[in-house]
């Protein structure tokens, strides 16, 4: 049977309870496999693994129990090995690095932030910040409106404005969050978000974090801001 893996922590890393339940249906035993100064957080994996809400909650679950207690390198959801004896190459083979970002990730976790506009705010932002398109509705509005052309050139205009000021708000929510992190990386291209950015943070300081996060949102009301963490580093482990 193939082994399902959760993530790597030190050999020391203290246990989790008994009863931690991993993916699967019926949820399959949470076990470690030691390997010199490392351990893998594994289970027996499923035949026909999806990746369905209740497994991705169970995948997560684990991690989250993990990382209460120290460090882990998390893997994503998904990631199987062939055996156990596979998983007990690769922690010997990788000792050396996966040790050093143990010791990099300890007392961190990771704080996902991603930014989109609101709709309304950003066009009285966009009115402020150009007199001129300010000037071209005000003209719009006082012809009755202005003719289909006008509104269509006005209209093209304001959105030109607010595509533009899109990498502005996303370096400015980085610039504004990065020092209260240790770390950064900018997270794959989604839909609709403007920005889409995970900080690694002490564990300490989450508070202090996420106060940063609702200053910025109070600073910039055009700004709408999502925060999911504390997460085990995803992000920064490779």
């Amino acid at each position: 049977m193939s082994t399902y893996v959760y993530g790597i922590t030190r050999s020391s890393h203290p246990r989790l309870p008994e009863e931690t339940a991993g993916v699967g249906d019926p949820p399959r035993p949470v076990r470690v496999i030691a390997a010199g100064r490392l351990a893998a957080l594994v289970s027996d994996a499923p035949p026909d693994l999806k990746p369905k809400r209740r497994e991705l909650l169970a995948h997560q679950s684990v991690l989250a129990e993990a990382s209460t207690a120290g460090p882990v390198l998390p893997m994503r959801f998904g990631g199987v090995s062939p055996d156990d004896d596979a998983v007990t190459a690769a922690l010997t083979a990788h000792e050396e690095h996966y040790l050093e970002r143990l010791g990099t990730l300890d007392g961190k976790a990771e704080y996902n932030v991603k930014a989109t506009h609101d709709e309304e705010a950003v066009l009285q932002r966009v009115l402020i910040d150009a007199p001129e398109l300010r000037e071209l509705r005000e003209a719009n509005k006082a012809a009755g409106g202005g003719s289909h052309e006008d509104r269509l050139r006005l209209g093209e205009l304001v959105a030109t404005a607010v595509q533009e000021r899109e990498p502005r708000d996303a370096a400015l929510l980085r610039n504004a969050l990065e020092g209260a992190a240790e770390d950064t990386c900018p997270g794959p291209p989604s839909g609709g978000w403007l920005a889409n950015i995970s900080f690694l943070v002490d564990r300490e300081h989450g508070e202090e974090f996420v106060a940063a996060v609702a200053a910025l949102r109070r600073e910039n009301p055009h700004l709408v801001l999502r925060v999911n963490g504390p997460l085990p580093p995803y992000s920064f482990v490779e």
